[in-house]
């Protein structure tokens, strides 16, 4: 099960699972979208159940994941990938923009990991959760967003431990700029994007910001059992960005 599937991260990550002949239940907001990524995962060789949902919606949330498992009769993987990012400082972030943050990248995360919970432990699953560089260090201008993600890195190793003795793993991945419309449909404009991205390969060591893909294969590996003694792990995918000072 796969949140934010429509595009950027989540979308690799089924199409991924996809190459593994996984059935995968994707779930975003934009049904056209969806669509979409179902002929992809057809075409990549696995099988899909789409669901229309926003994750902020609690009765639609639960609706929803009730209604995969009544279809799949089982859940082996939970990937949270859905997300958001708007600008603002201390000085300036409103009430309504926090909690917006917070709903999309941290509540919804607990939601979905205390409903996949039993399912998890029955099949002796894992969860993987799509945090960010910023949760493990601060970055100016993005408050609201750094803090959502230290919460997620937060939620992982507290779960991680709880669900141990339950042989459920929970892990999540870190990435540093990735190429996707998170910071578009955030509010940056065609240009200033493309000025970000120009300026990222300044910021990260390895001189360049970093594609989906590359993210969807760390995801796929803690997901697998190749990982199988990995929990509570917050991996750096970044190209060095979090070894940095300021700059």
């Amino acid at each position: 099960m796969i949140t934010g599937a429509t595009s950027g991260i989540g979308r690799a990550v089924a199409k991924r699972f996809a190459a593994a002949a996984a059935h995968v239940v994707i779930i975003g907001r934009d049904q056209s979208a969806l669509e979409r990524v179902e002929q992809e995962i057809e075409s990549a060789g696995g099988s899909s159940l789409s669901l229309s949902v926003d994750v902020t919606i609690d009765d639609d949330l639960r609706n929803a994941f009730e209604s995969a498992i009544g279809e799949t009769s089982r859940l082996d993987v939970l990937i949270n990938a859905a997300g958001h990012i708007s600008s603002g400082t201390i000085e300036n972030t409103t009430p309504s923009a926090w909690d917006s943050m917070m709903n999309v990248n941290l509540r919804s995360v607990f939601s979905l990991m205390q409903l996949a919970t039993p399912h998890l432990i029955q099949t002796k699953g894992n969860i993987v959760n799509i945090s960010s560089v910023t949760g493990l260090r601060s970055f100016p201008g993005v408050l609201a967003y750094c803090v959502s993600k230290a919460g997620v890195d937060q939620l992982t190793r507290c779960a991680a431990l709880e669900l141990a003795p339950k042989g459920v793993r929970v892990n999540a991945v870190n990435p540093g700029v990735v190429v996707t419309e998170i910071h578009k449909r955030g509010g940056m404009n065609e240009e200033n994007y493309e000025k970000f991205l120009e300026h990222s390969k300044t910021t990260h060591p390895l001189g360049r910001v970093g594609n989906a893909d590359e993210i969807a294969e760390l995801v796929f590996y803690l997901a697998s059992e190749k990982a199988s003694w990995i929990t509570g792990a917050t991996y750096q995918i970044d190209g060095g960005r979090a070894l940095t000072c300021a700059r």
